[in-house]
């Protein structure tokens, strides 16, 4: 019985993996040819290998230069997002004081909350302080939206760690700010690993706010970039595959280093929250 449990666990699995890998694979090939192959065989095998795509990736639309100030922001963001979030955490998780109940509401308030509908807000908030075309405003707004799941994560996470060891710190002669960090900081280090992973992912992607508060080319994101190749009258695909391709690069490495971090702050997450 549990050999056929594992055999249909194993099918599961690869067919899984051929149902994930499977369009990443596909953009891959369409990458490398042409608007007319793309649209009359998206999912064959390149006729004809159009490495052209990527030169046209790389120089015209600027992608390096995209992708590392996608890298710049989705970093900013992330450092912001896990300082925040493990400070005001901390509190949650161990201080009694009775405005914090609210308080913490209020941050799980923000999770329900459309992050569309506050374009015109954050616009006027902009205009009014001088952010338009600047990067601190568009790691703030971003840091803004990540910080209630990156609070409700981590709060979780302190609330199933032992307070015996927060006394017994006490008694070593630990104030706060060193429990924290010798004592708190080290064991979260899985879930502050899924914390920054997501906010470094929606930071990177992130195309809506920057539409709206950059106007200079060379601030562009990698998701603004890829609007180059769009024009009035036509799309050229294949620099447009190619360009995703060279944008997921960055990702699939620092997911790749960080994967099993990440897995084991969502499972320990998931038990201790």
């Amino acid at each position: 019985m549990k050999k056929m449990s594992n055999k249909v666990f194993q099918v599961f699995a690869w067919l899984w993996a051929v149902i994930t890998l499977y369009p990443l694979i596909v953009t891959v090939f369409c990458s490398f040819k042409e608007n007319n192959d793309i649209y009359g065989s998206m999912f064959a095998l390149p006729k004809n290998w159009h490495f052209s795509n990527y030169k046209d990736a790389l120089f015209s639309a600027n992608m390096l230069r995209a992708i590392g100030n996608s890298l710049f922001l989705a970093l900013g963001t992330t450092i912001l997002v896990v300082v925040v979030a493990l400070l005001a955490s901390y509190t949650f998780a161990r201080m009694k004081y009775k405005f914090l109940t609210p308080c913490f509401m209020l941050f799980m308030l923000g999770v329900m909350i459309p992050i569309h509908t506050t374009i015109i807000p954050i616009s006027k908030i902009a205009a009014d302080i001088g952010g338009y075309d600047r990067y601190w405003m568009l790691i703030l707004t971003y840091t803004t939206f990540q910080l209630p799941q990156a609070i409700f994560l981590i709060t979780g996470y302190i609330k199933g760690i032992s307070k015996e060891l927060d006394e017994a710190a006490v008694i070593d002669g630990c104030n706060m700010v060193q429990i924290l960090f010798k004592i708190i900081l080290p064991i979260s280090k899985p879930i502050i690993a899924t914390v920054s992973i997501i906010s470094f992912v929606y930071a990177y992607s992130e195309l809506v706010f920057s539409v709206i508060l950059l106007s200079s080319p060379a601030k562009y994101p990698v998701s603004r970039s890829l609007m180059y190749f769009k024009g009035d009258f036509s799309v050229r695909m294949g620099p447009i595959f190619a360009s995703i391709v060279l944008a997921v690069l960055p990702l699939t490495v620092i997911y790749l280093l960080f994967h099993e971090k990440v897995q084991e702050g969502m499972l320990a997450g998931s038990v201790k929250g």
